[in-house]
């Protein structure tokens, strides 16, 4: 990931993946609410709070699903960035969220109290600042140790695995954000740690990551395949389904519009109308959505299997449909080539603007 452009689209990229994301689940949550109240969905046992818990979790923008969807279409660099960047930090925020209103259900809806809300936006913004501090301290520490190694060339790979994955069980254990612990971590240390080891080092870290990426993405999508045909799981309920893919299409365009018309007042380099459809349609859910679904308590969750059956529905839609429909909407503005092929510095937004 090209960290120049990162950092300097980091403003763009923190308000569509913080504000967007809390916007996606707030109005799908509310609007499923507003339906299941006016009687379309029939008879369900199923409160507000598991209405915006369901909101939180399909939120989720699977990152993996962009970067193969975007490197085959070769859309131009700022604009692959962006919403990489935005479904890469949109997990955690959506985990975050998905860990506060799963304490809210548990307390139940009757129980939660003012004071529990103002815990719960507190908390939102601990549990992010907190994982991103860790990923950073780690980030140093690792590019302090790689510093010593010349002499040690082959435990080199070992130290940035062990050293990267402590980032994640550090913030874990301290229930904070470990996703974004691990990804400043990778971002913080990234140009330090590729100078300190040696190039076969780097390469056996870059591709032994790719291989347990591609192997974990695998296998969720496995499972994924294998509940699509277990009836034990599945609950239908048409109203729900429909609804649930109609508004999360429909909010993220209109989030994506918003937030594009206030962000293009201030950037230099300006989001064209058609990269705002390329970024409508890169909301693509995925494995995190499906995890997140599958971990849900049916003791405290009574519709918990509606909720796995439509999260397995919407990720089908997503990533075979919608990048199906929105492929023909992705052309390569002239002389911004794919997302691997231009140099950062012909970018005029690579240049520093830490604001937005």
């Amino acid at each position: 990931m090209p960290n120049r452009l990162f950092f300097g689209n980091l403003g763009t990229i923190l308000l569509y993946a913080v504000i967007g994301t809390v916007w996606n689940a707030a109005t799908t949550g509310l609007s499923l609410y507003g339906v299941f109240l006016s009687g379309l969905m029939g008879e369900l046992q199923i409160g507000l709070l598991d209405f915006l818990l369901f909101g939180s979790l399909i939120a989720a923008v699977d990152p993996v699903a962009v970067l193969a969807v975007f490197e085959e279409v070769h859309v131009n660099e700022v604009l692959f960035i962006i919403v990489f960047g935005e479904s890469l930090l949109n997990d955690a925020v959506t985990v975050v969220l998905y860990n506060v209103f799963e304490s809210f259900v548990t307390l139940g809806g009757d129980n939660v109290t003012g004071v529990d809300c103002v815990k719960g936006i507190v908390s939102f913004f601990v549990v992010s600042l907190g994982g991103t501090l860790v990923g950073v301290v780690f980030a140093f520490l690792l590019s302090l140790v790689t510093r010593f190694t010349k002499h040690v060339r082959i435990i080199e790979p070992g130290f940035v695995f062990v050293i990267s994955y402590l980032s994640y069980l550090t913030s874990e254990m301290l229930s904070l954000s470990a996703i974004l612990a691990i990804t400043f971590c990778g971002i913080c240390c990234q140009k330090y740690v590729k100078a300190n080891i040696s190039e076969q080092s780097a390469t056996t870290v870059r591709y032994t990551m790719k291989m347990l990426a591609s192997g974990a993405e695998t296998i969720i999508f496995m499972f994924l395949g294998i509940s699509a045909v277990d009836p034990l799981i599945w609950t239908w309920n048409t109203a729900f389904v429909l609804l649930t893919l109609v508004f999360i299409s429909v909010y993220r365009a209109l989030g994506i519009v918003l937030q594009t018309w206030i962000l293009n007042r201030y950037r230099m380099v300006q989001l064209e109308p058609i990269d705002q459809v390329v970024m409508s349609y890169g909301g693509l859910r995925g494995a995190v959505a499906y995890a997140l679904v599958v971990l849900l308590d049916e003791n405290k969750v009574k519709e918990k299997n509606l909720f796995v059956s439509t999260t397995i529905i919407v990720v089908f839609f997503t990533v075979i449909f919608q990048v199906w429909l929105g492929r023909p909407c992705s052309p390569v503005p002239t002389g911004q080539a794919g997302p691997t092929s231009a140099p950062q510095d012909q970018f005029p937004a690579s240049r520093p603007n830490w604001v937005l």
